[in-house]
């Protein structure tokens, strides 16, 4: 591992830094399906960044959204839960237990519960040593990331309806990406509120192992504007991906795999095969259409990116 990561850093050493973003130019190139290879850290980034001296950071915390735009990654994947008393507020799992010092289901907790709580260092657990990061509400991270990075919101309640009028007041419409289902019997979102307010990524729900029903999904879900700006791909064996990658280019849309460990495209390997060799797990999903990456190494993937923008420039 120590050896492909000093690999990594002296190729992307070779090339110019990475120039600030801001969030209305990510999300430019994420409705064009070929401005370029998508990098969203699952959860933020928590993960160390040593090319940048960066420490790890709490999950879905102030701090790894900071280290995600120092870093220059795209998008932040984050999710989104509601309070006993009505707030939105970022949390992935149903309790708390994981990620803070405190114990309690969210939806059984205050906003003032949760202000006493302060968030575990990286994924959390009992391992981690608590930090000073507190949990944010939906608005504070949106305050957070405006003009500055997208936010990818999991939305992990039936509060669609509440997130999109949260994004709204923030004045965050376009530098958002709402999260959702969609299967053979879902009727395409876009003509639905709220999903036609905000741009939207659909992950085809699947009845087939062989993932033979995702194509039809897409094509449904497509085939209404505004379209899907991408489609996030359930576990799927490596057979369908040639497949699946052909339709959403037809369709003129982006392919968003997880290589979080296991990969979600089953035979192709996932983060652990990637920070070792980067060419056969992220390179492989990138030849086979796959433009938007979600990771929990999103350094050593932004690494790789400027690596293939340098040997596109060469060609």
């Amino acid at each position: 591992m120590k050896q492909a990561l000093s690999a990594l850093v002296a190729a992307a050493l070779a090339v110019s830094p990475a120039l600030a973003q801001d969030s209305g130019a990510i999300m430019q190139r994420i409705r064009d399906p070929k401005g370029g290879l998508i990098i969203i850290a699952h959860r933020g980034c928590h993960e160390i960044a040593p090319r940048h001296g960066l420490g790890s950071a709490p999950e879905n915390s102030a701090q790894a959204l900071e280290h995600c735009v120092a870093i220059g990654v795209d998008v932040m994947e984050t999710d989104v839960r509601k309070t006993r008393d009505g707030y939105l507020v970022i949390m992935h799992d149903d309790t708390v237990d994981r990620t803070t010092n405190g114990k309690g289901a969210v939806e059984r907790l205050s906003l003032e519960d949760l202000r006493h709580l302060y968030l575990r260092k990286n994924i959390g657990g009992a391992q981690n040593d608590v930090s000073d990061q507190k949990v944010l509400t939906l608005s504070e991270m949106l305050a957070l990331a405006k003009g500055r990075i997208v936010l990818n919101l999991d939305v992990k309640a039936p509060i669609y309806a509440e997130v999109v009028d949260a994004v709204l007041r923030a004045g965050m419409q376009d530098q958002v990406i709402i999260k959702t289902y969609g299967g053979l019997g879902t009727a395409p979102l876009a003509a639905m509120l709220p999903f036609r307010k905000v741009p939207f990524a659909v992950i085809p729900t699947s009845a087939s192992k062989d993932g033979q029903d995702i194509s039809e999904v897409m094509a449904r879900q497509a085939g209404v504007k505004p379209k899907p700006v991408a489609f996030e791909l359930p576990v799927v064996p490596v057979t369908a991906l040639s497949r699946i990658g052909v339709r959403a280019s037809h369709l003129g849309v982006r392919l968003w795999v997880n290589t979080l460990a296991p990969g979600f495209v089953e035979g192709q390997g996932d983060d652990r095969q990637a920070i070792v060799n980067p060419e056969v797990v992220w390179g492989a999903l990138w030849q086979q259409g796959v433009s938007m990456l979600q990771t929990d190494y999103p350094e050593m993937l932004v690494m790789y990116r400027q690596t293939l923008e340098f040997h596109r420039g060469k060609d």
